[in-house]
């Protein structure tokens, strides 16, 4: 990248950036970015965890019940094209905050629906604001990341979203059954308030600054960050290292779609489906299974998709621990294969009772989340900063394909009489044909993100 005389070029601001200790200025930017995360998590599930009471409560038949879940499926789809564009072109941070507004504002709407449509027309919205947040601030704390640890760094940071999860459904098993589900929505709206002063306490990032020609902001950034890591750490900073690459390619839109991008879109593209159409497929329905298929109370069954949650929590942990050791592609492909193993036993045996299901749905999110949080760490890597939002957006937006088909099929089969055995088996294929295509990831381990893209 070329920039005019006296500015800094993109690869001397990512080497500043790569000789920043960790510092507290990185946790509070880690814990205001997760807090974004922790509550579009939170939000997201907010369907499955009513859709028991609202089955009973409007009569609703599963086709309805699947298009309410689609709707914001659908407006996630959507918003992720829409933020993609928009972090490359306004920001980061500002289209942060506005998807959380806009997700934090129709959880409200949603609370007072009278009826099964406006319901799914205001989990549109809000899905169109979940969709949007969570590939572009992943971009961010990828951004402002260190190669060596970037790994580690971004991973820790996801656990705030199957936290979310975890979270919505604990909140759910009492608030449901005790305030009602409009109560869930109320809680939802409070990201409300983390928009309003994220863009104040979190600086843009300097790479995107400079990418896009905003060279004095850029230095302003780099400069505000390394006083306050500076007087975090009470110690002075050490010299930056070697000049870091600058990226050849602009990022134009096509070239996601042209030479080395376009084997890395496709991988990625495919991985994000196969994740995201298995996670769901379970997830969504998991609460519903247990209540009609074995006749269990809400409340236990609200505990048993709180046990896969947790359990999914853990997996991301440990694949935080390990992928900056083992590698992206060894940890997709080990993740996918254990997501294969649990469902096949699901498959053959392990669904007569709630309690297997429970536990056995459990060993696969495990595995699940590891690879969900290993691809929001994995897309922005692929591309260059003036088209990673889109890049990664992109990949988030077959991520809501899966999201959308999924939940489809799982209903599909139990609505035309298939077994558990069927629901689970057709899941552990797709899970396989994931294993395949991550054969086939580029391996992306303790290179810098203009290494990656130069």
């Amino acid at each position: 990248m070329t920039t005019v005389a006296g500015t800094p070029a993109l690869g001397s601001i990512a080497a500043r950036l790569e000789r920043l200790p960790h510092s507290r200025w990185h946790v509070k930017v880690r814990f205001l970015i997760g807090a974004v995360t922790f509550f579009e998590a939170f939000d997201q599930l907010l369907a499955a965890s009513a859709l028991p009471v609202l089955m009973k409560q409007w009569h609703l038949t599963t086709g309805q019940a699947t298009f309410a879940v689609t709707t914001a499926s659908i407006g996630m789809l959507l918003g992720a094209l829409a933020a993609g564009w928009m972090g490359d072109r306004i920001g980061r941070v500002r289209t942060v905050a506005l998807g959380v507004a806009v997700t934090g504002l129709a959880s409200l709407a949603v609370a007072f629906s009278g009826g099964i449509e406006t319901f799914s027309l205001f989990r549109f919205v809000q899905g169109l604001g979940i969709g949007g947040v969570v590939p572009v601030a992943a971009t961010y704390i990828n951004e402002i990341a260190r190669s060596d640890k970037r790994g580690r760094f971004v991973l820790l940071y996801e656990m705030i979203f199957p936290a979310g999860l975890a979270v919505a459904t604990l909140v759910a098993v009492w608030v449901v059954p005790h305030l009602g589900w409009r109560a869930m929505f109320v809680l939802g709206a409070l990201p409300v308030l983390i928009a309003a002063v994220l863009p104040r306490n979190v600086a843009e990032s300097p790479r995107w600054l400079l990418s896009r020609g905003r060279t004095e902001e850029a230095e302003q950034a780099i400069a505000r960050i390394e006083a306050e890591v500076a007087r975090t750490t009470a110690e002075e900073l050490p010299a930056p290292a070697a000049q870091v690459p600058d990226e050849t390619s602009q990022g134009r839109l096509g070239d996601l779609f042209r030479g080395r991008y376009l084997r890395r879109t496709a991988v990625l593209s495919g991985l994000w489906f196969v994740a995201y159409y298995v996670n769901h497929g379970i997830s969504t329905w998991l609460p519903s299974l247990y209540t009609k298929q074995f006749g269990l109370d809400l409340t236990t069954a609200l505990v048993y998709t709180l046990l896969s949650n947790v359990t999914g929590l853990l997996g991301t942990f440990v694949v935080a621990l390990l992928i900056d050791r083992i590698g992206r592609r060894p940890a997709l492909v080990g993740a996918l294969v254990g997501t294969v193993l649990s469902l096949g036993v699901l498959a053959v045996a392990g669904a007569t009772s709630g309690g297997q299901v429970a536990v056995l749905a459990s060993c696969t999110t495990f595995f699940l989340y590891a690879i969900n949080a290993g691809l929001y760490l994995y897309s922005p890597e692929l591309y260059p900063t003036f088209n990673r939002a889109k890049g990664a957006a992109f990949g988030g937006l077959w991520n809501r394909v899966g999201v959308i088909l999924g939940p489809i099929t799982v209903g599909a089969i139990i609505s035309a009489g298939g077994s558990l055995a069927l629901v689970f088996a057709q899941l552990a294929v797709v899970a396989a044909v994931g294993a395949v295509i991550a054969w086939f990831a580029v391996e992306t381990k303790g290179r810098t993100l203009e290494e990656l893209n130069s």
